[in-house]
């Protein structure tokens, strides 16, 4: 019989493992590199960490406080989506150690929610977005398995933009 604890190792393990790939695709790169476009996508690898920090953060502040600390979707202006659309990218004066050492912050500000969240099941309303159903609600585990499939996702994006960069591959 599984036990909170340990769902909650299994959890917290995959996601390591996931934040570990990612993390390894910007190996031995310089801020530059980082920043690059090597696809047809807006997507650069210091901007994927960047995103995925921000993902991971607001997620988890949702799992604690509610959907309110995401905001309304739905009343977004153009500039509220082109403050969204930066972090997708490397701004000027920011360092891939800059954007890691976030990552690794939230990282642990995330692992520490986890440990000590004490129920799985507890649910929250989504906040206003297109993207979601009307009344639908989320368990902070439904939550969890969020932040890991954005990760992941964004792993595999991260390996194309590396290959695409100088042939390295995260795993292989």
């Amino acid at each position: 019989m599984t036990t909170p604890e340990d769902e909650r190792a299994d959890l917290l393990e995959t996601l390591a493992k996931h934040r570990r790939l990612l993390r390894q695709t910007t190996r031995d790169l310089t801020d530059e590199q980082a920043g690059l476009r090597t696809t047809a996508s807006e997507l650069c690898l210091g901007g994927l960490i960047k995103h995925v920090t921000a993902v991971e953060r607001n997620w988890t502040a949702f799992i604690a406080e509610g959907p309110s600390v995401m905001g309304d979707f739905t009343k977004m202006t153009e500039a509220d989506w082109a403050r969204r659309a930066a972090e997708f990218r490397m701004q000027p004066g920011e360092t891939l150690a800059g954007v890691l050492d976030a990552y690794a912050e939230t990282a642990r500000a995330t692992d520490e929610l986890i440990a000590a969240l004490p129920d799985l099941n507890a649910t929250q309303p989504l906040p206003k977005a297109p993207w979601h159903q009307p009344n639908t609600h989320w368990s902070a585990r439904r939550t969890i398995l969020h932040i890991i499939g954005e990760t992941a996702q964004h792993s595999g994006h991260a390996d194309i933009i590396r290959e695409s960069l100088d042939g390295a591959k995260t795993m292989g």
